[in-house]
């Protein structure tokens, strides 16, 4: 099994695109790139404009082999409305657009569902679906809450098996802190981990210290009672300067089993890019017109 990060937080982009591929089939997991419309009041950075544009273009690229793709929810860092015809002729399983989904990711998935229909293409409902392609398992999770409740919608987690490793990509778990969450990662029992990690960035706004020590104690527990070997942190989690001081004891208990715990980027062999956490030091090094009201 081939597992490569396309595009994610630590690369410079809100994303979690992941591309799988088996002896068996090559399976895209939410092909999709945005950025936060304002960050410390400032709106995205041209150097981030520039990053989501080479961003998409790598996922686009990359979609066109690919014969499976999977999107486990409506947000537009997970999936683009604007390009179905990258989905024609392929195996296409979404999160269901009318169960377990919030009022804005129902009617973001009619629409981005009848563009896919309108371009030829076809989809089936990912919700708790299990598909054997050759020797290789797709195991699809039940809908969980999109975080701590279910105000923003629900996800749906991803686990492949090709009968020598698996990979479990969780989705915007933020954390997890939730019981129902973690249940999933203890059952899955993966080799490799991609998990969305605390929303730490809005610790004590909209991301509790209670969820934050929920998630580490989770997290904890996922490197103790599984046969977990990498763990890649991300997303939410990658948009705090400080990330690694939030979840030390992570970090140490990883160290004393000998787990990896690893950004997309260091997975991928490539440098730290947190350009949304640093969008206020790019508009001080390189002024924009549109940032420099706020800068002075």
């Amino acid at each position: 099994m081939e597992v490569r990060l396309l595009a994610f937080d630590s690369m410079g982009v809100r994303s979690m695109a992941t591309l799988i591929t088996t002896r068996d089939l090559r399976l895209m997991i939410d092909p999709g790139v945005a950025l936060a419309p304002y960050r410390y009041g400032l709106p995205p950075h041209p150097i981030e404009v520039e990053r989501m544009n080479s961003s998409w273009q790598l996922i686009a690229d990359e979609l066109v082999d690919c014969s499976h793709v999977v999107v486990t929810h409506y947000h537009y860092d997970h999936h683009e409305p604007d390009s179905p015809e990258l989905l024609v002729g392929k195996s296409v399983y979404v999160k269901h657009p009318t169960q377990n989904i919030n009022f804005s990711q129902r009617r973001r998935a009619a629409f981005f569902l009848a563009k896919i229909r309108e371009a030829g293409g076809s989809y089936e409902y990912a919700d708790g679906r299990v598909m054997k392609v050759g020797s290789t398992t797709i195991s699809i999770s039940h809908p969980v809450p999109h975080g701590v409740n279910t105000k923003l919608g629900y996800v749906v987690m991803v686990s492949v098996d090709d009968g020598d490793s698996k990979v479990l990509y969780t989705s915007d778990v933020e954390g997890p802190s939730l019981d129902e969450q973690v249940d999933i990662v203890l059952r899955e029992k993966p080799n490799i981990l991609i998990l969305d990690g605390p929303m730490t960035y809005m610790l004590g706004y909209r991301y509790s210290q209670a969820s934050l020590e929920a998630s580490i104690n989770n997290m904890v527990r996922i490197i103790r009672e599984t046969p977990v070997e990498i763990m890649v942190v991300e997303h939410h989690f990658m948009r705090d300067l400080e990330y690694k001081q939030r979840i030390k004891r992570v970090y140490e208990e990883a160290e004393d089993r000998g787990v990896k715990v690893l950004s997309a980027a260091e997975f991928e062999g490539k440098p730290i890019e947190m350009l949304e956490a640093h969008r206020r030091e790019l508009y001080e090094s390189i002024p924009t017109k549109e940032g420099r009201s706020e800068l002075d």
